[in-house]
């Protein structure tokens, strides 16, 4: 009767040991280290390379598994193709079933993981449209962030995450807060984020931080977009460790930030200077990129980079507003009629998801030609000429057109133009002409009109006036570009309100 005691006792022991040996765990080790550098930097199979190298030695090593998804989601990303999106897309329950199986409750990356592999996959589901799951997804995530906040409230890289959700989410238009409080757990003011995410970087800019590459780039952005930092934003970038020159992604971020703060020349350089070795996976959206900001400039060439984006890239966005920027410097040219054969091809190719295809979808369903001074005006501006776009405008005044829309962007960007120039009582003045004349109009000029006029009035301590031209901007739903210009509009109220 004695053996059965001795047996259960050691059948408990033999599956406790069993238990044990099989729960796994989380180490940066040199060679992890290295694999995420190679993912991040875009070279792929030394990436793969390495991680093989990394199951074979180190196969309890889940990390692997972080590093891993950063290379499936990278080509999801880049490639934007549905086919291949399905089949990585099936990695990530194996990958989720084996941390929670196997992975170390008591670490605070056995929560940060399965968090973040989430993430990321909400991320590339907006590529394709595939909205309510991603928000779910995002929520799941969320709710692991905040449970392991509780367990490990000085876990950095916990707060890089949960940095950005709390700021997006507290810049949420009126009319989806309602879904998001129904539908989910999260919550957040942009001022929480940014405070987290400074916290973070104080922390990088110390000591020796995995992930000190992703926390600049995304604090940058959120200064960039909802902070209305432009200069710290570029300032931030330009001084990191980004390297455009051995990185496609640190190009595509650099070139990024500098087309936003008004430095199409420094865009230009770094998107010509960027490695095209066959050891970084292809990037065709610097081709688009580099067409961008040369098109900016009225460069001839422009049309050549469009061209090889057209030819390399197999993806879903962005092909719509390629041909209507084709189409554009065929008419700087003084070639309508190649204008109008790109524009035809604007309607029948490509996707409305992103904002820039559905404004070139409807810009190609009207058939209405562009003013050639006006279109200049408007890409000279956005590639931070405001001299020569001034003087391209003040050279055609609003007296020499006819039609109202027309007769509308040109106070618009006039009211841009001065606005950069340092111009402010001009500028509002044409603002107000703009919001006047087009609140009730289907095209964006008011909307934007009335978010340049609430920058002003706060950047110039007038927080009053500043609510004012902000709920305004909320007031105005144009056709194009609401969701981004509304949002803008409620960060800029909260940043009164704090």
């Amino acid at each position: 009767m004695q053996f059965f005691p001795k047996a259960i006792s050691l059948l408990f022991l033999t599956l406790t040991t069993i238990h044990l040996s099989a729960q796994k765990h989380f180490t940066w080790t040199k060679p992890l280290k290295e694999a995420y550098q190679q993912a991040i930097s875009l070279r792929f199979q030394a990436a793969e390379s390495t991680l093989r190298s990394v199951e074979k030695t180190d196969p309890d090593n889940l990390l692997r598994l972080h590093v891993e998804n950063y290379l499936d989601f990278f080509r999801v990303y880049i490639n934007e193709e549905y086919d291949e999106y399905t089949v990585l897309e099936k990695n990530k329950d194996r990958r989720l079933s084996q941390i929670e199986s196997y992975g170390d409750p008591k670490s605070p990356y056995y929560l940060y993981l399965q968090a973040d592999i989430r993430l990321q996959w909400a991320l590339a589901r907006l590529k394709f449209e595939e909205y309510t799951t991603a928000f779910f997804e995002t929520n799941k995530a969320f709710k692991l962030l905040t449970a392991n906040a509780s367990k490990f409230p000085d876990f950095l890289p916990n707060k890089k995450n949960l940095g950005v959700l709390h700021a997006m989410v507290g810049t949420i238009p009126d009319n989806y807060k309602w879904a998001v409080e129904w539908f989910s757990s999260m919550n957040g003011t942009l001022e929480q984020g940014m405070e987290e995410l400074e916290e973070v970087i104080a922390y990088a800019q110390r000591n020796e931080f995995i992930y000190e590459d992703e926390i600049y780039v995304y604090y940058a952005y959120l200064l960039l977009h909802l902070g209305n930092e432009t200069e710290e934003a570029w300032r931030l970038i330009n001084t990191s460790r980004l390297d455009p020159k051995n990185n496609p992604l640190a190009c595509f971020i650099k070139a990024n930030v500098a087309m936003r703060t008004d430095r199409g020349d420094d865009a230009i350089a770094i998107l010509t200077q960027r490695p095209m070795a066959p050891e970084f996976y292809p990037f065709p959206y610097l081709d688009y990129m580099t067409g961008i900001v040369k098109l900016q400039r009225l460069d001839r060439d422009a049309d050549q980079y469009f061209l090889q984006f057209i030819k390399n890239y197999k993806g879903r966005n962005f092909i719509k507003d390629t041909y209507q920027k084709l189409a554009w410097s065929q008419l700087l040219k003084g070639k309508e009629a190649a204008y109008r054969t790109y524009m035809e091809r604007c309607k029948s190719e490509g996707y409305t998801v992103v904002g820039s295809d559905q404004s070139a979808y409807q810009e190609a369903k009207k058939e209405e030609v562009p003013q050639v001074e006006l279109l200049k005006s408007r890409l000279l501006f956005d590639g931070g000429r405001f001299q020569k776009a001034y003087e391209i405008l003040s050279a055609h005044p609003a007296s020499g057109y006819t039609a109202k829309k027309d007769i509308l962007e040109y106070n618009y960007r006039m009211g841009r133009v001065l606005h950069k120039m340092g111009r402010l009582q001009e500028a509002l003045t044409f603002y107000q002409k703009t919001i006047d004349v087009g609140k009730t109009e289907p095209w964006y000029y008011a909307c934007r009109a009335a978010l340049e006029q609430g920058i002003i009035h706060e950047e110039s301590g007038d927080p009053m006036q500043a609510k004012s031209a902000f709920s305004l901007c909320l007031d105005i739903s144009p056709q194009d570009h609401k969701t981004g210009l509304h949002q803008q509009a409620r960060a800029g109220l909260k940043r009164l309100k704090n």
